[in-house]
């Protein structure tokens, strides 16, 4: 079933993890070194229960090169970019500017806010997220960074390490 919309997460709280655009990417292309990890992590959260989701912005990021009904979306809610994200994301954002000594002079007229900045945002206010999935190394430079300061709720999986070892399961 596609569920497009935000649930009322006060009233279903099962864990969530939030899918980045590169776990799609290495999902769908079994030529990728980390097609194997992505298939398993994907069984792995179905297996267990895990509401899976997407962004918009993510959806976005997919489409440059791909086409959504690539994408697996009957087993995952689609979550779109909101106000009170937007809000969050620059919080998240000027503390990622600071850090990266980003010269005030760069950053007028108009920053330009990184999609990452945009997905924490989203996954650090939905309380169900417990995870961000990702294979990009960005991400997780990103990511170090606000827990400095912001302490974002969820943790990142990065696939590059196999989902028995995350999960602590024999991969038999």
């Amino acid at each position: 079933m596609l569920m497009i919309g935000y649930q009322n997460l006060e009233v279903d709280m099962k864990h969530s993890v939030l899918l980045d655009t590169s776990f799609f990417i290495r999902l769908l292309n079994d030529e990728d070194p980390l097609h194997r990890n992505a298939k398993a992590y994907f069984k792995y959260f179905l297996e267990n229960e895990m509401v899976l989701k997407v962004s918009t912005i993510s959806i976005a990021e997919y489409w440059v090169k791909g086409s959504v009904d690539e994408l697996p979306l009957k087993n995952i809610q689609i979550i779109p970019f909101n106000f009170e994200q937007a809000q969050r994301t620059g919080v998240f954002a000027a503390v990622i500017f600071e850090e990266n000594r980003i010269a005030k002079e760069k950053l007028y007229p108009r920053a330009i806010i990184p999609n990452d900045s945009k997905l924490f945002a989203l996954a650090d206010l939905d309380r169900s997220v417990t995870y961000f999935v990702t294979s990009d190394g960005r991400s997780k430079i990103t990511y170090s960074t606000l827990q400095k300061q912001l302490k974002p709720k969820f943790e990142i999986i990065d696939i590059s390490i196999p989902c028995n070892e995350i999960f602590g399961f024999l991969n038999l």
